[in-house]
């Protein structure tokens, strides 16, 4: 039987649970002095051997192995162990008492699903009540102690009324190896069934929540099955028995009081009964007793459950409920707070003082705000997004810096550009020089001002957007972004990347119908006869219409075809007749772009293969001298201009370069 002490600790005082170390019934002193006594008088069998017994060269033997024992005794987790084991057996015990089946939510169900005030009607309730309570009962006979022994076999389930002698010639002639109580189950669907085509039951809704209800009912005492079935693992009830048994093996002999005239360390003094090892004994031996109890609540313990009162109690009133209660209703009548708006029961003098305290409207109801953070303040004059840390950046927009400061700090140095250029197609690298001129004060697709880790190009998803040179960049937060879309001019310093990159299919078509034939002849068109060329040193870059790079001829082997080989010219920088600053008889390489930026390039033409006429086809190898990157791009030069064979800035139109995959 259940042992019951919650009305003694329903209000927390002194000592509050000092009356239940009186208790016997259930108590740790009834599981645990068998034990206890055994270990003391172990002990003290040992204490006078010790003293009384053993000669004194036994006794210097028998204190090294006292000393020992106790020195390795402690090396034993148990606590940990205990712990742990302790802790799984609680967790099983309450949920197996939350598998037990209730037949309440069914028994509701039955009352209000199957209808029929006659015979008829009423044993077909009573009937699914009785066949829900002896699947329970089957199950309780398998798993606990004290239902077998109330109904030790099926001639006492028939004589108790929860089986008739039809049902029980039916249940053992169903042969199976197995445990059978699941069998009133499928009689139970079986008969809901036949209601439902009878009309008791009056629709599927109905059948569907009693066969659900059912299906819990059933699931319940599977689980109490398969509890039962299995238990804690063998090894770890073994583990933990072997190391609280071998501890206080070992505490028999270490913890004995020595000769304190042997002056061993700890042993200076005799007191003859270890009070505190006892304690340590009537702790740990508990706590193993405690699991021992609860890891099987289906026996006959002082803590296990009732079943016999459970049978009882749930065959009861389910029958009850089905039957006697079935469209048993009271007379329904106004309430006395019929017209009363705000109705509340009434107190007792003992239970008044709680009208006394007010109701709990939330942790936050009570708090006090200043006058003037109470005001609203209009939308128009709120500055979103703003850095509110104070500093250089405060009050400008705050676009996400934390996120923008970890991508922008693991962006490429300036120095390993170089290495993210070459590995990009020719085309590509070629078309990330020819967009690095602009107008507007050097309008790139990034101000001259900012640096480069904040040039991120839509094109390469990277920062090689040929911004030119590299300034030192000022810190994110003091750049002024665009808040709206008004804000942007485009060619603008500090224009965004992806805003260039929307304005390139309008330049281009405007470039396309000014002047297509115009544009073409600027570029790379004439050959100058010269008979040799040598390296030229940088030249500066000439005032033209529009900017571009400023490069000198490197190397160039012209076509043994041709008499003399050539450079090429765009946009004609250099008048007739000028020469280079260092008085080379050939003119530079200039090579005008749209949208040039200030970047130096160096470039070599040769042709390939050694002899190959006129037209032919150049490579022209580009060498960025501020970036440090390398392009080189094959080019068909027919009749003084560059044929496009690839997309080209336009699509099929002439541009000033020919790459196989266009640019």
């Amino acid at each position: 039987m259940t042992v019951t002490y919650t009305a003694h600790v329903a209000n927390a005082r002194f000592c509050g649970f000092s009356k239940l170390l009186l208790a016997w019934k259930g108590s740790i002193y009834k599981l645990l002095y068998k034990e206890f006594l055994a270990f003391f008088i172990t002990y003290m069998a040992l204490s006078i051997s010790y003293r009384f017994v053993l000669l004194d060269y036994q006794k210097r033997y028998f204190e090294k192995l006292a000393m020992y024992c106790n020195h390795y005794a402690n090396l034993i987790p148990m606590s940990f162990v205990l712990g742990f084991y302790v802790t799984l057996v609680v967790n099983r015990w309450w949920s197996q008492y939350q598998s037990i089946p209730m037949p309440d939510r069914l028994m509701c169900v039955i009352s209000g699903s199957v209808h029929g005030a006659g015979e008829r009607g009423r044993l077909l309730r009573r009937s699914l009540m009785r066949y829900a309570s002896l699947s329970a009962l089957l199950i309780f006979r398998s798993v606990s102690t004290a239902a077998f022994k109330r109904f030790p076999t099926m001639d006492h389930v028939v004589e108790a009324g929860f089986m008739t002698r039809n049902e029980r010639k039916k249940f053992e002639n169903l042969q199976s190896p197995y445990n059978k109580y699941w069998i009133p189950c499928v009689w139970f669907s079986n008969l809901a069934a036949l209601a439902r085509k009878e009309g008791r039951i009056r629709d599927d809704h109905a059948l569907k929540l009693l066969l659900e209800e059912l299906n819990v009912f059933r699931g319940s005492c599977s689980m109490l099955f398969h509890y039962d079935w299995i238990s804690v693992p063998l090894v770890y009830t073994q583990v933990v028995t072997i190391a609280v048994y071998s501890f206080f093996v070992a505490c028999l002999i270490g913890r004995q009081f020595l000769d304190p005239a042997q002056s061993y360390p700890g042993h200076d003094f005799d007191m003859y009964v270890p009070v505190f090892t006892l304690l340590q004994f009537f702790f740990y031996a508990g706590w193993l007793k405690v699991a021992e109890q609860l890891i099987n609540p289906f026996g006959e313990d002082d803590d296990d459950f009732e079943t016999n009162r459970l049978i009882d109690r749930n065959f009861q009133v389910s029958m009850m409920a089905v039957d006697e209660m079935y469209s048993d209703l009271p007379i329904i009548e106004k309430d006395r707070y019929w017209n009363d708006s705000n109705p509340r029961a009434p107190y007792t003098a003992s239970t008044v003082f709680v009208l006394q305290k007010p109701s709990f409207q939330g942790s936050a109801f009570d708090m006090t705000i200043p006058k003037e953070e109470m005001q609203f303040q209009p939308l128009d004059d709120i500055e979103e997004n703003l850095d509110e840390s104070g500093g250089p950046g405060m009050g400008v927009p705050h676009y996400n810096l934390p996120l923008l400061n970890r991508l922008l700090g693991s962006a490429p140095s300036p120095a390993s550009l170089g290495g993210m250029l070459t590995r990009s197609s020719p085309a590509r690298r070629l078309q990330l020089l020819k967009r690095g001129g602009g107008g507007g004060g050097g309008g790139s697709f990034c101000s001259d001002g900012s640096s480069l880790y904040s040039c991120l190009c839509q094109d390469t998803q990277s920062t090689a957007c040929s911004c030119g040179a590299f300034p030192q960049h000022p810190p994110l937060s003091g750049i002024q972004f665009p808040r709206d879309e008004s804000e942007t001019q485009p060619g603008g310093a500090g224009e965004p990347c992806q805003n260039k990159q929307a304005e390139e299919p309008p330049r281009r078509a405007r470039e396309g119908a000014d002047g297509q034939a115009e544009g073409q002849a600027r570029l790379l068109r004439r050959l100058t006869p010269q008979p040799s060329f040598r390296p030229l040193e940088r030249v500066p870059r000439p005032e033209v219409e529009k900017p571009g790079f400023a490069v000198r001829l490197v190397e160039s082997f012209p076509p043994p075809a041709c008499e003399t080989p050539g450079s090429l010219l765009a946009n004609e920088p250099l008048q007739q007749g000028e020469r280079p600053a260092n008085g080379s008889q050939a003119p530079p390489l200039l090579v005008l772009l749209p949208n040039g930026s200030q970047s130096d390039v160096e470039v070599q033409t040769r042709t390939q293969p050694p002899r190959y006429p006129a037209p032919g086809v150049w490579n022209v190898h580009l060498r960025s001298v501020s970036v440090g990157s390398e392009v080189s791009v094959p080019l068909h030069i027919c009749e003084g201009e560059l044929l496009d064979t690839g997309r080209g800035l336009d699509e099929g139109q002439r541009s000033p370069v020919d790459v196989e995959d266009g640019v």
